[in-house]
């Protein structure tokens, strides 16, 4: 049986990203959110609008999408509840948010210099997208939040995540954090074969289909 509720709050999540950008004086900003969804190499971000990263989103249109997995999950918990803009929003003092301006301090994480933006990315993250900001809009009925449209132009992927070929993240090796109800999960096992993981586009090599073997 199911039954009709209200909670006081409807957050499923996805993976756990920090986002990194560049704050109006050029220092990095960091923020940890976990609503964001892929489609092919361009991704979808909610932000809330009160936030100092949509700010920096709205303004440069650069950042980069850090993926930590299960084993960054206390670097970012030391950011939670901490933000880049000062003042701190009203709303956001009376949620306890405080302002911190070194977020990579904070969390104990270190800068890389990207290559095709200015926003740096994570060293500690072993998935780092830089990202274009190709659009942007107001998102929400009773939520003061923005969606991004993020184009990935470089994608950097830890070695020990690739398969033998180089060119594709092995599922079981990727240990993504995951946020449900804003508490931290990670990957139990594979629950079932996926007929959809054996379909041929799942398979192209240099944009031709991978010979078939038996």
């Amino acid at each position: 049986m199911h039954r009709t509720i209200d909670p006081t709050i409807l957050y499923f999540g996805t993976p756990v990203a920090l986002i990194s950008s560049l704050n109006q004086d050029g220092s990095p900003n960091i923020a940890p959110m976990s609503s964001a969804w892929w489609l092919g190499w361009s991704c979808m971000l909610g932000l809330g609008a009160m936030g100092q990263t949509s700010d920096n989103l709205i303004r440069t249109r650069e950042c980069v999408i850090n993926l930590p997995s299960e084993a960054e999950v206390t670097q970012v918990d030391r950011l939670a509840l901490t933000t880049g803009r000062d003042p701190v929003p009203q709303k956001k003092t009376d949620w306890g948010y405080r302002y911190e301006r070194d977020k990579f301090d904070v969390a104990g994480m270190t800068p890389v210099a990207s290559l095709a933006v200015t926003p740096p990315r994570i060293r500690e993250c072993p998935v780092q997208m830089e990202g274009i900001v190709h659009d942007v809009r107001p998102f929400g009925k009773n939520v003061n939040a923005n969606m991004f449209e993020v184009h990935v132009v470089k994608l950097h992927v830890s070695e020990e995540l690739l398969m033998e070929n180089g060119r594709h993240i092995d599922p079981v090796k990727w240990r993504p954090l995951i946020m449900s109800f804003c508490r931290f999960f990670g990957l139990g096992g594979e629950v079932h074969p996926s007929r959809l993981a054996e379909a041929p586009f799942m398979k192209m090599v240099s944009g031709e289909p991978a010979s078939s073997k038996g």
